[in-house]
């Protein structure tokens, strides 16, 4: 892994737990379109990936409904749902040790840019990142791999051989191949280790211990 020296990281599920955030929003979101949630457990799966696909996608939305669930998602979120969350234990360590051994880290995240940065400086772990990149709530760049390139064009990246992304979710390692990169999966947060493989993970970590012994 000595090769890599920028190091991208997904947000939701890999750096942060901000399971309990995303689902109460959620569980507003459809409660106030009149939709009853009768298992939370069930919008785990919205967690990770862009919303304005997730919405269609499990719930058959038109994008008119989209469109009207996406804007009461992000006014409860940024009310409440941005404050209930926490970061991996050995997160904080993890970060520092990759600094300290001269990586370069990026933030490359499909949540709001604003918000991924309040959460990130909520913590104080923004320090270790070159640049937090994010979503635009104009949703011009939403996907993994929409998010990923304004990261690589914004941070001046042009060798891409020296890029790593490391996230939880397929949509990370599929954004990731379709900006010729290279992704570990980690299993800690939401994704399974069967999407993982199945996307093209070129290695998956099962805990943040783990991550730490591939990367350095």
């Amino acid at each position: 892994m000595s090769k890599y020296d920028y190091i991208f990281f997904d947000l939701d599920g890999t750096l942060s737990d901000t399971a309990p955030g995303i689902i109460n929003c959620l569980t507003f979101t459809f409660n106030s379109m009149g939709i009853a949630v009768r298992d939370q457990a069930e919008l785990r799966k919205f967690i990770g990936p862009p919303l304005g696909e997730s919405f269609p996608m499990y719930y058959g939305f038109s994008p008119e409904q989209t469109e009207v669930a996406l804007k009461l998602f992000r006014e409860h979120y940024q009310e409440s749902g941005i404050f209930e969350n926490a970061m991996y234990d050995g997160i904080d360590t993890l970060l520092k040790k990759l600094c300290d051994a001269g990586k370069i880290l990026v933030v490359a995240t499909s949540k709001p840019e604003p918000s991924a940065r309040s959460i990130l400086q909520r913590y104080g772990i923004d320090k270790y990142f070159m640049y937090i990149a994010g979503s635009s709530f104009d949703e011009t760049r939403t996907k993994k791999a929409e998010v990923i390139a304004y990261a690589l064009e914004t941070c001046k990246i042009e060798d891409k051989s020296k890029v790593i992304m490391i996230g939880d979710r397929f949509h990370d390692v599929v954004g990731a191949k379709e900006n010729g990169i290279d992704c570990i999966g980690i299993l800690y947060g939401y994704g399974e280790r069967n999407e993982l493989e199945e996307a093209g993970a070129i290695a998956i970590a099962a805990d943040i211990c783990e991550l730490t012994e591939i990367l350095l």
